[in-house]
This record gives structure tokens, sequence and C-alpha cells, in this order.
């Protein structure tokens, strides 16, 4: 008897559970399949029974099948759901991970055909910023002007759409600068046998695209391709799974457009319009029953998204069995103290009256410096909480530093890694013997890794006399150190490794200098990452470094039972039985720079959508009407996405005693288009902006302005386009925008 026929019985029982839009797609027969996933509709089940379905009904053996998802903690959500469906030896085999990682995999298999070693790293933000920075510096340029993380966010997106820096398109001299930063760049990953997370992505898309021996041989082994939040891929994780799937066309994509809300780091919904294009055959699925929220809540969703302007967007009606549940309460504090004050004391009723547990409540804001306030409320009152995406335990700089130490044993053309640990603990060697060793390895052709090896030879070395006796000797003696860990990584586990690192620097007395509160804390976190050590004991370095780089902000969550503080960006895929929206003031939600661009404003709308899906039983929005800013209390407007609330569906009151029925409606963004314009069209400008449309260029490239929010810039191009003049500004504080001068308020600073 087969191993189907075995489990069919099995698989039955657990699609009996499912709902008839859920079986409707788990039960797909083969072809392009997508299925449009309201939050909360099950999608996880979805995804995890249809592998289940695929192995059990259809006898797809688990090998055959790839499914990929967006962070570490989903991944391993859903091999765990798929192995408590099957028996072990079921599900044995089957390729289940990021997009990253899997990558990472499939680049190690064909690291032949890259310019890299099989033992490349993979370089984190910090490292990325740093090259970038160290490039910047030595091209001479105006680090004011053309700051790091703006330019590397250039280079980001220009990979997300993979473009290569040979492609890199130039239309002003600003963009000629990021090719040649783009350029030198690419040399140094290189040099250093390193990756960014977005050459993950395109190496392997590339790969796929270039070499058909390749392609094929993974778009044959893949019999069956699933994609988890489809919404939130970018180009090249659009062009990969496409190509993975080019063979057998079985693509199972499971997403919603209305929370795609990581534009800003290369997503595209619009994807889900191309899946649909590519595969015209494809079967749509609506998953709109939702098992998480109470219907008021759902309600309260839809009608704040169902004014969403997105072309060919696909609708849909949420609903509930869970009943209609409470109303949503409206609140509005004097000042953004009194708001968050209101917070915690409100936590603390729902808690004290056993309503919900401490870990059940999440308080979500705009952006993490919002934190602050709230923070100091739960301290205040002494309550613990648990803060998601500010300073992750990776990010923390003794974790960095011992991980450097080991990537850096790893791969000794890691040069980011050498750059932070080389003087750590300070051992004399500066800013002008580190510029030394480098120029001398690039006069050599060599890496300054293989330098500091060879100076473990001492005077012996020919490198030796590059260097002045002062700085030669505490090389050599870091050299000597470094060819020591080298010659004893391979017949070491990596605890071992991490012991002998750790001892040989001196680490504990360099951490525990002080012998303050803070710097026991420190080496606490490194006890921690040797903890974390131990768990690769039958692993290799590359498993324990590659796991390490690909941790996402959610994979850090503790279970810790307290309330949870998060940005509505980190608050997608969670849930929560009590949630509290704060700052919906104009300005914050939406965000300021959202005001000029409407593709910027509609995602500020999904993302208030995706906040409003994560409360389960009780939602609290919350509005100040002062802030402080920039040490000055200033006067704030409601969002204007409060307009699209319904007044039944809310309780509370304003603080100047006007119900919640009625909310300011002088946001002409969100007006009602008359019958003679176009649905999406971009509508006037508000009341305060200038009403008439310049015929000629009033800003020139060079010019300095001050813009309302963004603050100071300088315009990098400026030109008439449908009657109005575009302007390209690079903002100190925000980076590179494009604007309408019609809408924008910029004032020429003499």
């Amino acid at each position: 008897m087969s191993p189907a026929c075995i489990l069919k019985p099995l698989m039955m029982d657990f699609l009996d559970k499912l709902n008839p839009q859920q079986r409707k797609a788990v039960t797909a027969a083969d072809g392009p399949i997508l299925v449009v996933a309201g939050p909360g509709s099950g999608k996880t089940r979805v995804l995890t029974q249809r592998i289940a379905y695929l192995i059990a009904s259809e006898g797809v053996r688990p090998w055959n099948i790839l499914a990929v998802t967006f962070t570490n903690k989903a991944a391993k959500e859903m091999a765990e759901r798929v192995k408590r469906l099957l028996p072990d030896q079921a599900t044995d085999g089957i390729m289940l991970g990021t997009f990253h990682s899997i990558c990472a995999r499939i680049l190690r298999r064909e690291v032949e055909y890259l310019p890299l070693e099989s033992n490349f790293v993979i370089f984190d933000s910090d490292d990325q910023e740093r090259i970038v920075k160290s490039i910047i510096k030595e091209f001479n340029l105006n680090d004011k002007l053309y700051r790091a993380v703006s330019i590397h966010a250039a280079i980001s997106r220009a990979k997300n759409e993979l473009l290569g820096p040979e492609d890199y398109p130039i239309n002003v001299y600003r963009d000629e600068v990021i090719k040649r930063v783009y350029v030198e760049y690419q040399k140094r990953l290189i040099a250093s046998n390193a990756v960014d997370f977005d050459d993950l992505l395109v190496y392997t898309a590339r790969l796929m695209e270039d070499n058909l021996t390749v392609r094929d041989k993974y778009a044959q082994k893949f019999r069956h391709v699933l994609v988890d939040e489809f919404q939130d891929t970018n180009l090249a994780q659009y062009a990969l799974v496409k190509q993975l799937a080019s063979h057998h066309k079985n693509i199972f994509c499971v997403g919603d457009p209305d929370q795609s809300v990581y534009a800003w780091r290369g997503a595209d919904y619009r994807n889900l319009q191309k899946f649909e294009q590519d595969f015209p055959e494809a079967e749509v699925v609506l998953l709109e029953q939702n098992y998480r929220s109470h219907q008021n809540i759902l309600d309260v969703a839809t009608s704040v998204i169902d004014r969403a302007r997105t072309p060919n967007r696909i609708k849909k009606k949420l609903f509930s069995d869970r009943g209609a549940g409470e109303k949503i309460f409206y609140h509005e504090a004097y000042n953004d103290y009194d708001e968050a004050a209101f917070v915690v004391d409100t936590i603390a009723q729902l808690v004290l009256s056993k309503q919900f547990e401490p870990g059940d409540c999440a308080v979500m804001y705009r952006a993490n410096a919002m934190s602050r306030l709230l923070e100091e409320a739960f301290l205040q009152a002494r309550l613990s909480y648990k803060l998601v995406g500010a300073q992750r335990f990776y990010g923390r700089r003794e974790v960095k530093d011992v991980i450097a130490f080991m990537r850096l044993v790893h791969n000794p053309s890691d040069e980011a890694a050498l750059g932070r640990v080389i003087n750590v603990p300070p051992r004399g060697i500066g800013d002008k013997t580190l510029t030394t060793l480098y120029m001398v390895a690039r006069q050599n052709e060599i890496t300054p890794g293989a330098v500091l090896l060879d100076l473990a030879r001492g005077a012996e070395s020919p490198f030796y006399k590059s260097f002045t006796g002062r700085a030669a000797l505490p090389l050599a003696d870091f050299g000597g150190m470094f060819a020591k860990w080298r010659a004893a990584a391979p017949t070491s586990t990596i605890v071992e490794l991490f012991d002998r690192i750790v001892r040989d620097i001196n680490y504990k007395a360099f951490i525990l200098d002080d012998e303050t509160e803070e710097s026991q804390e420190r080496w606490e976190n490194v006890e921690e990452l040797k903890r974390l050590a131990l768990e690769y004991s039958d692993r290799t370095l590359d498993d324990f470094l590659e796991n390490i780089a690909l941790v996402a902000d959610q994979d850090t969550i503790t279970d810790a039972n307290a309330p949870t503080l998060l940005t509505l960006h980190a608050a997608k895929g969670l849930e929560f039985g009590a949630v509290f929206i704060v700052g919906l003031d104009d300005g914050i939600i939406p965000h300021s720079r959202s005001f000029d661009e409407p593709e910027q404003m509609e995602e500020e709308r999904r993302l208030f959508y995706v906040g409003i899906t994560r409360a389960k039983d009780k939602l609290y929005l919350l509005r100040a009407l002062k802030r402080g800013g920039r040490g000055v209390t200033e006067d704030t407007e409601p969002s204007r996405f409060l307009e699209d609330l319904p007044a039944e569906l809310l309780v509370g009151k304003t603080r100047t005693g006007r119900p919640t029925t009625t909310f300011s409606s002088t946001h002409s963004y969100y007006r009602t288009p008359t019958a003679t314009e176009s649905k999406y069209s971009v509508p006037p400008p508000s009341r305060s902006a200038p009403v008439a449309k310049p015929i000629s260029n009033r800003f020139s490239s060079g010019d300095r302005v001050k813009h309302q929010s963004f603050g100071e810039g300088i315009v990098q191009e400026s030109r008439i386009q449908d009657g109005d003049e575009i302007v390209v500004i690079e903002f100190k504080s925000v980076g590179l925008k494009r604007l309408a001068t019609s809408l924008a308020k910029l004032e020429i600073i003499p």
C-alpha cells in the first residue's frame, strides 16, 4: 500500500474542519492558485494543510515541495503545524524557510557560478552602512549631502528591482554618484567574500534567469511552490518564485494587498496583479471568514480600507462568527503624556478585573520614538512591558563584537568584521594603522585579513616593514591570535571556538571593567549568546552565523507575560486581545511624509487597517490635542482616517464634549470625487496649499529649501510635468523625496 493511501484517512479528518473557502483552496487542482486571505482568515492553516494535502492525498514527495515565507518565526510555525498533521517520516525533506534562508542554501550549493566562496558571510545592516560610509569618505564626498543611509537605500532599491551597478539609471548628477558608490560597494562585498540581504535574492534570481541548467534543476525538483505573504514580495522575489515554478506551473500564493505595508523595503502589492497577468488561468480563492476579531472591529477595519483608492483592488467582506462584540473606544487626551497615562491605567484595570492577562495587551504606534513616553508611563506605574523592534538582542554591541570575531575566523576576507574587532578590546591599532593595512592589502591584491595572518610570522613577513614598529607589533600580535583561531576552527565545536576567542582577548575583563549593573547585563548578553551556540553543537559555524544574520524583529519577541509595545509595521502577523493604537493625529497617522505623495498615503491607510485587525476583543483608538516636538508643545489635528469610522460603532467623547460622530473634514485628499472625475485621479490640493499651477521652473538644482514637515533640503532636480513643477529634493531628515510644488509647501532659503 502506498504512503498516500495510508495517509488519506488522516487527511480527510482535518479537511472536515475547514470552512468551504479554505477547503476549496487546500484541495485545488494543480496549476497556479491565488488565495486572497483577509486578516485572521486562517492563511497559515490553509498553507500548512495544502502541504499536508499534497503529500497525503496527491502523493507528492516532501522534497518536491518548496514553501517560502518572510520570518523565521512564521517558517518555524508552518513546519511545526505540518509535522503535527502528518507522521515525521512523511514530512522529511520539505524545503521550508524564509526567502533569504532558502536563497542562501541554494547559493551555497551553486557557488561555482558566483564570484564567491562557499563560506561567504552575510553582512547585516550595520556592516553594509559601514562600508558605504568608508566609500563616501574615500571618494571625498560631502557626507551631509550624500548620507550613507540614503545612498545605501538607493542601492537596496536598485537590487530589489534587479538592477546591478552597471544597469543603474542616471537621470541627475546624484544618480551618477550613487552608481559610483554602488560599483565600489559591490566590489568590496565580493572582496570580503560577503553578500548583503538583497544579494541573496538578486544572485539567486539572476542565477535562475541566466543559467537554464540550474533553473531547470530546481524548477523540475520543486513540483509545488507555495508562497506566504505574497503581497510583501519585491520584484526580485517575484521573479525568483516565477522561475522556480516555470516547469510545473504549480504555484500557490497566499496574500492580501490590503496588508501591504512594506513599500519602503521594496515590497510591491502589485505583484498580485502581475501574477494574474502572468498566470491568466490562475484560480482565485477569497478567504473572508475571520476567526480572530469580533464583527464590530472588522466593520471598522472595512470602513477604513474600503476608502482606499487602489486601482483594481479586490474587495473583501470580512465576517465573523464571534458576534458583534464591544464598540470601539475612542479617547482624546489633552497631551501625549496623558495619552500614555491613559493607556497604562486602562491596561492595569483590564488586568485587575481579570478581563485580560498582561501579555494579551498591545500598544501600537507609527514610529519607534513614540515608545519613550509609554515606557516612562509603565515604569512610573511599576508595570513591566516588552518592547519589539528597538534594541534587539542581536543588535547589542557586545553580541555583535563576538559574532564579528567568529565571522572573521570563518571568513578572513570579511572586511566589515575585521574593521569592527581589530581594536576590540583596545590594542593600539588606530585609524592610521588600519588605513595602512587596507592600503598594503590593495597594493598586493589580497585581503586585509590575509595580510594579518601573514603578519603572525612577525619580522619574517614581507609586509612587516610596511608598518612602523609601533604599529607592526599589535598587528602581529592580533594576527597571531587570528592564525591560532583559524587553525583550531576545523576541529573545534562552536562553543569551544567561542570560549577560546573570548578568553584570548580577555573580553570578560573588558566588559566588566567598570563593574556597573549595565556592564553586568552586557556580560549576561555574551553568556546568552554562548547558550545559543550550545544549541548548534551538532551543526556548522556556517549554520550558526547564517541563522543569526537572518533573524527578524518578530523572531525576537519573548513569551514574557507583559504588554507589548511595538510599531504598526512590526505588528503585522500578530494578534492581541486588547489593542491600543496611539497617535491618531494628522501628521503621525498618516505620517506627514505621505501628505504630498498619494501612493504613500494609500500605504498609511493600509497600515492603520493592519493595526485595527490585530485586535481580537477590544480596540482603543487614541489621539492627543497637544504633542511635544523639538521641545515645543504643538496643537494637533485629528487623523483624516478618523473621518471614515462609522459613528455608530464608536464610544467615547472628545475633550471638548463633541461626540465622535463627526471629525474635521478639511482633508481634500479623501473627499468623494465628482461624477466627472476619475475614480483614481489625484484630488486637488488642500485649502492651505497654493492653488495656482506653475508654468515655469521656480526651483533650480542646488537651491536650499525648507519643507513644513521634512525640514531643510537641497534641490537635486526640477522639471515641468503635467502642468506642475516636480522637484527631487535631498532632505537631511528623510533623504530623497519627489514632490509636486503645487502641493508641497516649499520655502527657498537664501
